[in-house]
């Protein structure tokens, strides 16, 4: 590597340097003449190259997080504070860690899974101001069969959720009537299931208790896809879930950090 560097910086010398320059300095000038050459194009190079990792690097880090605000972190604590009321315990880790710690205990504490949906599905109620859920199942989502209503909570989960579910943008769906609607979200890494690493908490804290939520208390059907593989997600809304959904009897993955300790403490899975 050495003699290739040294190499190249005699070959960018030799281009820049007229053959006569160098026949007619002495062997003393010569020689430190061409050690500051190559002093100085080392250091240009090595300058040029860190630059160039730095600005790859902030370009790689700026697509794989999302930087919220004032609003994300407004959700945030305001979801943090039912889920608290909801379990009766606050957890002293702060931020996200300490949120997805209470989404792993209200999941613990579900005997059930009709329990752990009926508990997650008040808390999203919460979050709405009274009348809006009802004015928006009544007013809204009987338009257009529906069309209207699903665009809509689209684009609004795409302003809202990030903070929770990671970057994600609007995508266009196909519906089992063979229409398309560009009425789905795609989440390319769910923040929520790579933190959380757990199945369980996936199914019966996210996916279950928010397709419930939007059929139920706002009119509109919705279908989430998670893959396990690559913690991708895909919300179809405006399209109603199987009633046999063979994604909710996944196996636990191995870096689950919970299946053991409810194993141990009554036997059941938490995908029970």
């Amino acid at each position: 590597m050495e003699l290739t560097c040294k190499a190249t910086e005699m070959a960018i010398l030799l281009h820049v340097l007229p053959p006569t320059s160098i026949v007619v300095f002495s062997k003393s000038s010569s020689t430190q003449s061409i050690s500051r050459s190559l002093d100085l194009t080392r250091r240009v190079r090595c300058r040029i190259s860190d630059s160039s990792s730095e600005v790859k690097s902030e370009e790689v880090a700026s697509k794989l997080e999302y930087n919220g605000g004032i609003l994300d972190d407004f959700f945030m604590n305001s979801f943090r504070n039912k889920l608290v009321e909801e379990v009766g315990y606050d957890s002293e880790k702060p931020g996200y860690v300490g949120l997805m710690e209470l989404v792993k205990l209200l999941l613990l504490k579900g005997r059930t899974r009709s329990e752990t949906n009926d508990a997650a599905v008040r808390i999203l109620k919460s979050l709405f101001p009274p009348l809006i859920l009802e004015l928006y199942k009544l007013l809204i989502a009987p338009i257009a069969q529906g069309k209207l209503a699903a665009l809509m909570v689209a684009r609004v989960t795409v302003l809202t959720c990030q903070w929770l579910i990671g970057p994600c943008k609007v995508n266009v769906i196909d519906l089992p009537n063979g229409e398309s609607w560009d009425s789905g979200v795609f989440v390319e890494k769910c923040k929520y299931l790579e933190e959380s690493k757990c199945v369980g908490v996936c199914i019966n804290t996210c996916k279950l208790p928010t397709q419930t939520f939007f059929k139920d208390y706002m009119g509109v059907p919705l279908l989430m896809e998670p893959n396990f593989k690559d913690y991708s997600c895909q919300f179809k809304f405006g399209v109603a879930p199987p009633e046999d959904d063979g994604i909710v009897n996944e196996p636990c993955l191995e870096t689950c950090s919970i299946a053991g300790r409810r194993k141990s403490n009554s036997g059941e899975c938490p995908m029970s």
